[in-house]
């Protein structure tokens, strides 16, 4: 388990019915105490991804904003109106940038900038989540549609760099980092994830969507960001994130156990009659393919994987090592032969290679003992060659994690929540249940109402207290 062995580990405590223990790594960049530092080659296309994709917004001109290209033509190229970015390429410059902190004198700079661009373009929806796609009209970066909603993969990357920014440069600035991360998690939780079947939702425009609809119990694979979940569940004390991380393993052991590949669809819907999670059909929402494993799909070995290395889950080795073994079987060992595209079943849909597919085998490999398949990912991925944004970006994101450098955001400042601690007290007594008892009952108020919810369903009443009572005496 090569790269596990470059991350140093720490057991942070839990709070009270948090069902898990955080493996941290400190925050760690171009060297640190850890023995872990980014490799000359990780560096040298750092420069190359930063020159070729990180843009000034130079339209705005009291302040500094910073987005990450991810169009085929600019403004000036195109001579129209022309998409130039989406909050998915937003949430990985931030993470980068955080990610480059001890290399680049400008990270933080370039951070800010990214926050504030961010900030310009929310969506029409939740508060403090982002607008999915901007365009450049040549006098202005507008949102692309006048809908304005959000992509969920895009919001859980910028609050998990929010708690990467606080980690390495802390919150006492000019930004709170660790407040705007809270706020858009807790967004998150409000308008992305489906409170029946504790899923993540395609983004906050599905919040409108009603149990029977048929995107309300749909969702994304590559939105199975699973790492960050106990990452937020103890940044905000909302325990309901542990409720989406079991579900969201359920839905990726389910498919790993049918079809023995490791190969999760792009899409992914609640069959009514069964009641089970399988792949969407086709046309669903993008195209032919989304119930296959394309371009949404591709990078789950890197998104998965990194819950075991980062937190040693092992139902994240077992998908791991079900992917790994498929794809070295179906490549002959040969990474140059993943092509572009698979069926569940493992059955290719394309004949061509990609970089996008190809990098984040690198991050799977890396929960396993074979050295030789990594090294070749490895020399894959470094020589790749020159690609579009996509492909290179996640080559960037994979490079950093495979130099054992990506950040975990530490337990500063975090101060865990004690289920049933109604009177903010810091501890849960009887005190605690005679204030929630004469709150039910309507004589008397209640300090912390969050505290008393024990079933974590959003509203407060007789039940809860008689979950905290067992709590307390049984």
């Amino acid at each position: 388990m090569r790269l596990l062995k470059k991350f140093i580990v720490c057991i942070t405590a839990c709070a009270v019915m948090v069902p898990f223990s955080i493996v941290y790594s400190p925050a760690v960049n171009a060297a640190d105490d850890n023995g872990s530092e980014l490799t000359e080659e990780t560096t040298s296309f750092y420069n190359y991804w930063k020159n070729k994709y990180v843009v000034k917004n130079p339209y705005v001109t009291d302040e500094e904003q910073y987005y990450v290209f991810y169009g085929e033509k600019t403004y000036e190229q195109a001579k129209d109106t022309v998409e130039v970015t989406v909050s998915e390429a937003h949430g990985y410059g931030m993470l980068i940038a955080a990610s480059m902190a001890g290399y680049d004198s400008e990270a933080k700079a370039l951070f800010d900038g990214m926050y504030r661009f961010y900030r310009a373009h929310l969506s029409s929806i939740g508060p403090n989540l982002m607008s999915w796609q901007q365009s450049d009209t040549g006098s202005a970066i507008v949102e692309s549609s006048p809908d304005s909603d959000s992509a969920t993969d895009g919001d859980m990357d910028i609050a998990y760099a929010l708690l990467m920014a606080d980690s390495i440069w802390g919150s006492e600035g000019e930004i709170n980092y660790r407040q705007a991360a809270i706020d858009v998690i807790n967004d998150i939780m409000t308008y992305e994830v489906n409170k029946e079947d504790w899923i993540l939702q395609l983004g906050d425009w599905a919040y409108w969507s009603e149990p029977g609809d048929q995107y309300y119990s749909a969702t994304r694979a590559s939105d199975f960001i699973v790492q960050y979940m106990p990452v937020f569940a103890k940044a905000t004390g909302d325990n309901r994130w542990m409720n989406v991380y079991n579900s969201t393993y359920d839905i990726i052991n389910s498919i790993t156990a049918e079809y023995q590949t490791g190969i999760l669809p792009d899409f992914i819907v609640k069959d009514s009659a069964s009641e089970k999670f399988i792949p969407a059909p086709a046309n669903y929402l993008e195209s032919e393919y989304d119930g296959f494993y394309y371009y949404n799909s591709c990078r789950t070995p890197w998104r998965i994987s990194m819950d075991y290395l980062i937190n040693g889950n092992e139902d994240a080795k077992n998908f791991a090592n079900t992917i790994n073994s498929f794809i070295i079987k179906s490549t002959g060992g040969d990474p140059w032969n993943i092509v572009a595209g698979y069926k569940p079943d493992g059955t290719p849909i394309e004949n061509y290679d990609d970089l996008c597919f190809s990098a984040p085998f690198l991050v799977s490999a890396g929960c396993s003992d074979n050295d030789e398949w990594h090294s070749e990912l490895r020399d894959l991925v470094v020589n790749y060659g020159d690609d579009v944004y996509f492909g290179d970006t996640i080559k960037m994101l994979c490079l950093i994690v495979d130099d054992g450098c990506w950040i975990v955001p530490d337990s500063k400042g975090i101060k865990p929540e004690i289920i049933g601690d109604v009177n903010v007290d810091e501890q849960f007594s009887v005190a605690d249940l005679i204030m929630l008892q004469k709150w039910v009952v309507g004589v008397g108020d209640i300090t912390d109402i969050n505290a008393a919810d024990a079933d974590k369903n959003g509203s407060v009443n007789i039940f809860d207290l008689s979950i905290l009572k067992d709590l307390l005496f049984f």
